[in-house]
């Protein structure tokens, strides 16, 4: 490793001298779970929550596309991250959502979050209209500085219509230390690759996290921190004991995991959006009594809960 990337690294240090991440994480984008009428339904939210706590998660993001965060009042946003800051206590990292359309209400739930407790905030740039480069640079010049605290950009171009480009990132990094990483949710890997090798070479401490769990063993080796994914909502335990084997470099249980989380990614593809199939799951599962999305969203039918289930069960061997 060149003398002057160890230097500006931390004691412990992030990539090893082969550019692997030492210690990756899965974050959980955690679901928002809702009564029939559309409130926050504070039992079934720290249900989920205990959930993944006992599983051993490294953290969760709240209030990501997973939360259901644009269907959120700001009111309600305030109300999920009082409960879930004091549900979980300090046991897992709790990483909040705080995009709104405008910048403004951005920041005021942005700080609202670390005054309360959170580690970190993440924002996705407003979405409809497909912005410039100029414009998305502008909504993180708008945000960024003013929040008092860690922050992570949120690249999401299937609902954003629009990319956050490597380059933007790495320009924003330069211009604002408390930009801590980046989350990417794309299904091409090249623009996460990308990230890594434009951000890392001057950043080594910059966290990228691959929207799509499937990823998380090739971003790792790619250099990026991990997975911020949402499947782990539904199997805790088995992300779990994938970081455990990736930071073991234990290769041959990470390989037999990754056939598990392939065949898990057909969750995806059963309801739309798909946080209606995770929040069936966790029914079925016992976790939740209220499976209700945000309207005018509908619960998993007849036909989506058998694939759920077919699912679910050819994962237990």
């Amino acid at each position: 490793m060149q003398p002057a990337l160890t230097a500006m690294m931390s004691d412990r240090q992030i990539l090893s001298e082969k550019g692997f991440r030492l210690m990756a994480k899965f974050y959980t984008a955690v679901v928002t779970i809702l009564t029939k009428d559309g409130r926050i339904d504070h039992e079934g939210n720290k249900a989920v929550y205990e959930k993944l706590i006992a599983a051993g998660s490294d953290g969760i993001v709240l209030m990501g596309s997973t939360g259901e965060f644009c269907s959120l009042t700001m009111d309600m946003a305030k109300e999920l991250i009082d409960l879930a800051l004091g549900t979980v206590k300090g046991r897992m990292d709790v990483i909040v959502g705080a995009s709104r359309m405008l910048p403004k209400e951005s920041v005021e739930l942005g700080n609202y979050a670390m005054e309360k407790g959170a580690d970190a905030i993440i924002m996705i740039s407003p979405y409809y209209f497909k912005l410039s480069d100029a414009s998305i640079e502008n909504f993180y010049d708008l945000t960024v500085p003013n929040i008092k605290g860690p922050v992570y950009i949120y690249n999401f171009p299937g609902c954003t219509a629009h990319e956050v480009s490597p380059e933007l990132i790495l320009k924003l990094r330069r211009k604002y230390s408390n930009i801590k990483g980046c989350k990417d949710t794309v299904k091409d890997f090249a623009h996460t690759r990308k990230i890594c090798e434009t951000v890392l070479p001057e950043f080594p401490d910059f966290e990228i996290y691959s929207g799509f769990d499937e990823f998380f063993v090739h971003n790792v080796m790619s250099g990026g921190a991990g997975c911020i994914g949402g499947l782990t909502n539904v199997c805790p335990e088995l992300m779990a004991d994938w970081v455990k084997a990736v930071n073991a470099k234990d290769w041959e249980e990470s390989a037999k995991i990754q056939r598990k989380v392939n065949k898990l990614m057909d969750m995806f593809e059963i309801c739309a959006p798909f946080l209606t199939a995770v929040k069936r799951a966790l029914l079925i599962q016992g976790v939740i009594s209220n499976e209700y999305g945000s309207e005018p969203n509908v619960i998993a039918n007849d036909a989506e809960d058998a694939k759920i289930r077919e699912i679910l069960e050819a994962i237990k061997n």
